[in-house]
């Protein structure tokens, strides 16, 4: 059973299984959060479904380098490796 981690972190599993393995505490909030949320998926449907200028801030909120020169497919592919 996942430990509860408060309001912060909105998938205390998945939060922990990222932890177990070596995620950074921010990186493993991000992403679990953003599961929880609805905002990542894991291969088809609402990345896509975004325009460039949404993925380009998420990718900006995340921290992902080179995004400037990313077309909307390198973003969502750089959002989903992230």
């Amino acid at each position: 059973m996942a430990k509860d981690h408060g309001t912060q972190i909105k998938n205390d599993e998945l939060y922990e299984k990222l932890r177990d393995e070596g995620t950074s505490k921010e990186k493993a909030a991000r992403i679990a959060n953003a599961q929880a949320n609805g905002s990542l998926d894991s291969g088809g449907g609402k990345l896509d479904d975004r325009s460039k200028a949404e993925l380009y801030d998420e990718a900006k909120e995340i921290g992902i380098e080179g995004r400037s020169k990313m077309d909307k497919a390198e973003l969502v592919k750089a959002i989903r490796k992230h």
